[in-house]
């Protein structure tokens, strides 16, 4: 027998859900897209009306809460990234994150979400997935990322050092 999945309800959904929500529509009808500003996700959230009104809590989850690469407050969230002041985009892997967000929620439970939002989760497995190859393959550094990862093999990295400098005066 099959356990029964809930769904939320409009009234008990969380506003950092709300956030992530809006963030992967905003992301999902404008692919080509890198970020956007945190204006453009409030006038979303504000016309998307997922909520009776927009929360006040909204905003400072768009600013903070959220936010991976930021020291969180109070929460560990890391549903969005600040790519530059005032500009987000969702959370994928491989993003910088503050270390004391490690383990933070990245994407809210499908059984946390409206039902005509649940899709939005398969959406961003293939989104985050896509993003983080595309990324290292348009950006010539980040395709150097891991290159260097044998260098130390086997060695200390003040061996090394001490190593090279041996014959100094």
């Amino acid at each position: 027998m099959k356990a029964a999945i809930t769904v939320a309800t409009p009234g008990k959904l969380k506003v950092a859900d709300e956030v992530w929500i809006i963030a992967a529509l905003l992301q999902r009808e404008n692919p080509k897209r890198q970020d956007f500003t945190v204006e453009e996700i409030m006038t979303r959230a504000s016309c998307e009306k997922l909520t009776d009104s927009l929360r006040p809590g909204f905003y400072v989850h768009v600013i903070q809460h959220c936010v991976a690469n930021r020291p969180p407050n109070p929460g560990p969230y890391r549903m969005l990234f600040e790519t530059s002041q005032g500009r987000r985009r969702l959370f994928r892997k491989g993003d910088t994150f503050h270390p004391e967000r490690e383990g933070g929620k990245v994407t809210p439970s499908r059984e946390d979400l409206p039902a005509r939002y649940t899709n939005l989760l398969d959406w961003y497995s293939v989104w985050a997935s896509h993003s983080v190859r595309d990324a290292a393959a348009q950006d010539p550094l980040l395709g150097l990322r891991g290159s260097g990862r044998k260098l130390w093999a086997g060695e200390h990295a003040d061996a090394f050092v001490r190593r090279l400098r041996e014959g100094w005066k």
